[in-house]
């Protein structure tokens, strides 16, 4: 149960301690050649725009992914995303556990131990992908990265630290709507503590049914007295 908590943690942005592996520095790297200098604010102004605009233009997304903790540890699985506010986190078969957010809330179902647990969209990192309300184009800054295909934007509320960060990093593809495919993802929670998901084999527009946000209940029922 523990290690499945943490895990659920490390998704929706609650306090666990968790930082970037090795491959998803590797993927830092690859992406982030020798520094140049920082961009004028029309470009900043103009690729914000750009990265907001691709993430409207998300209907559905299924893609694989990997989670990593600060000791090398991963966990893999598949994505699920239904704009708006719709996601699902399915485990490999050796983790008996389910993430869904339907929009206001991520519910963790533990098969192991036949648990539920509920944390608020808004109050975690991923209120940026998740929550209708959280305008990217308001609360987003670009940050350099070095290289002009790839677009890194940094999603906080100053207003509400509580919130977290998550930094969204989009690398320039032609058939992916409007140009740009989120390719992972990192986010900081109110703990200063770090968890990042790495996006890979994306597939838009597929047909996606509102039984895949649905969960089964594991908890016993309670026979009426």
């Amino acid at each position: 149960m523990k290690t499945l908590t943490k895990t659920f943690r490390m998704i929706s942005g609650a306090a666990a301690p968790i930082a970037l592996g090795a491959a998803a520095l590797g993927v830092c790297a690859t992406l982030s050649p020798a520094p140049v200098l920082a961009a004028p604010a029309s470009s900043d102004a103009a690729k914000l725009d750009q990265a907001v605009k691709a993430l409207r233009a998300i209907t559905t997304l299924k893609a694989d992914f990997i989670q990593r903790d600060r000791n090398g540890g991963q966990v893999k699985g598949t994505l699920t995303l239904k704009r708006p506010g719709r996601i699902r986190f399915e485990y490999e078969k050796s983790v008996p556990m389910l993430i869904v957010g339907d929009g206001k809330a991520l519910t963790m179902i533990d098969y192991e131990v036949n648990q539920v647990q509920r944390w608020p969209i808004k109050n975690s990192p991923l209120g940026a992908l998740l929550d209708p309300s959280r305008d990217v184009a308001r609360y987003g800054t670009v940050r350099d990265t070095g290289n002009p295909d790839v677009i890194s934007v940094e999603v906080r509320d100053s207003e509400h630290p509580e919130y977290g960060i998550i930094t969204l990093i989009f690398t320039r593809k032609a058939s992916a709507p409007g140009g740009l495919e989120l390719a992972y993802w990192v986010a900081l929670d109110a703990q200063n503590t770090r968890t990042t998901i790495q996006l890979s084999n994306q597939r838009y527009g597929v047909t996606v049914g509102e039984d895949a946000f649905r969960w089964k209940d594991p908890r016993p029922r309670r026979r009426p007295h």
